[in-house]
């Protein structure tokens, strides 16, 4: 990981903007499209960041994603800054798709960022079904604080190598999904030895559609009590 982190963080980054802000940060394939957003004025700052991790890359999954908007949104409206990427051969990424090992090597960049350049902020980690197989693949590398799984695709990918995170940890699966199979999510989470919060949305399909807000409760409850402590500086 150290040669890693020098490989991807130096001196050329630029530094976490004080801002809503687009930038293209340094990744192992080349530049990463980035968007940070900080929670609104009205709303106390949190010392926290949390990166948000998209779908797949070829199925139309981008950081404009719909769901991956809401999760950023809500956790900004607890009062965290939030950090949207486009995996590499996404928008103004660099790269090729790489069958979610050079995505999860793209997360590692983007968070290592986050830490050399917030070192006092907790990390969270979310992702949205491809996203979220990437995010805890990426999880065993940093040191989360809190990890949101929104749809994993168990069964689609091998999620044996996907750790379970040493931290709170909400996964919320719709259960009218028609991408992945609710019942193999909920297999999954019955074999673990540690469980994470699960929440199952019934009449909820596999991208929320007509349930965006109640995903934004959805999130919003099940991580309220993980809230990291308020920014001083």
């Amino acid at each position: 990981m150290d040669a890693f982190r020098r490989r991807c963080v130096d001196v050329t980054t630029p530094p976490f903007p004080t801002s809503d802000a687009s930038l293209l940060l340094p990744g192992p394939a080349g530049v990463l499209e980035t968007i940070v957003e900080h929670p609104e004025a009205t709303v106390a700052a949190r010392a926290g960041t949390a990166v948000i991790c998209h779908p797949h890359p070829l199925h139309g999954g981008t950081l404009h994603n719909k769901v991956v908007t809401m999760t950023g949104r809500s956790l900004r409206e607890l009062g965290l800054s939030t950090v949207r990427f486009n995996f590499r051969g996404v928008g103004e990424s660099a790269g090729s798709y790489d069958d979610g090992r050079g995505e999860t090597l793209d997360l590692l960049a983007v968070a290592e960022w986050v830490r050399s350049q917030r070192p006092g902020d907790a990390l969270w980690l979310a992702g949205f079904s491809f996203g979220s197989y990437v995010a805890l693949l990426g999880a065993r590398h940093v040191p989360v604080k809190q990890m949101i799984s929104l749809a994993p695709p168990v069964g689609r990918w091998d999620f044996s190598a996907a750790i379970a995170p040493p931290c709170p940890w909400l996964v919320i699966q719709g259960e009218d999904d028609e991408v992945v199979d609710p019942q193999a999510v909920y297999a999954w989470i019955d074999a673990m030895a540690e469980k994470p919060t699960l929440v199952r949305m019934p009449e909820t399909s596999h991208f929320f559609h007509r349930r965006m807000m109640d995903l934004r409760g959805v999130i919003k409850n099940g991580v309220r009590a993980n809230v990291p402590a308020l920014r001083t500086a």
